[in-house]
């Protein structure tokens, strides 16, 4: 059995980004080993905040890591390659939201231009709601990927006619 990259489960464990089973199962090494080793050799967790500070700065900056990755030795070092990290998933999960964007606007362009009858209009009713609600979700979480209004708190009203504004804006 190979031995383990201590030093790169010490700078998981120091991040804080990942569980330490978690961090376990990424280097072959029990959690219960990592506790002792972190126990005996005085290990902190406390790099958690200044990790998700860094990313923050760097997916406002938009910047993606590319490259050689050298042997992380300083806090400095910690802080950079888990908020590089924490930018991919970051990024990955606008992706995804802009791809859910795109279906929700099919969705209502196709409503946009299907006529109600008698036959058709409970379930016409039922799509125009579920893409009223995927609408309001993508929006939701956009709006959070993308830390517009810094945390500001909205009715639900406020959602509903911010909503029907882009709505009738097309």
């Amino acid at each position: 059995m190979a031995t383990p990259d201590w030093e790169a489960i010490e700078s998981a464990y120091r991040a804080g980004s990942l569980s330490i089973r978690a961090i376990g199962e990424k280097y072959g090494v029990s959690h219960v080993g990592i506790n002792k080793r972190a126990n005996k050799e005085g290990w902190q967790r406390d790099l958690t905040d200044k990790v998700k500070s860094a990313t923050k700065a760097k997916v406002s900056k938009s910047v993606t890591s590319a490259g050689y990755q050298k042997e992380v030795v300083t806090d400095e070092d910690i802080i950079d390659q888990a908020s590089d990290e924490a930018v991919a998933v970051v990024l990955a999960h606008r992706q995804g939201l802009a791809a859910w964007r795109g279906i929700t606007n099919k969705l209502r362009l196709f409503l946009e231009d299907a006529e109600i009858t008698e036959d058709n209009h409970a379930s016409m009713s039922r799509s125009i709601t579920a893409g009223v609600d995927a609408q309001i979700k993508v929006i939701k979480a956009e709006r959070e990927a993308y830390n517009i209004d810094s945390g500001e708190k909205h009715s639900s009203t406020d959602t509903l006619s911010d909503l029907m504004d882009s709505l009738s804006k097309g």
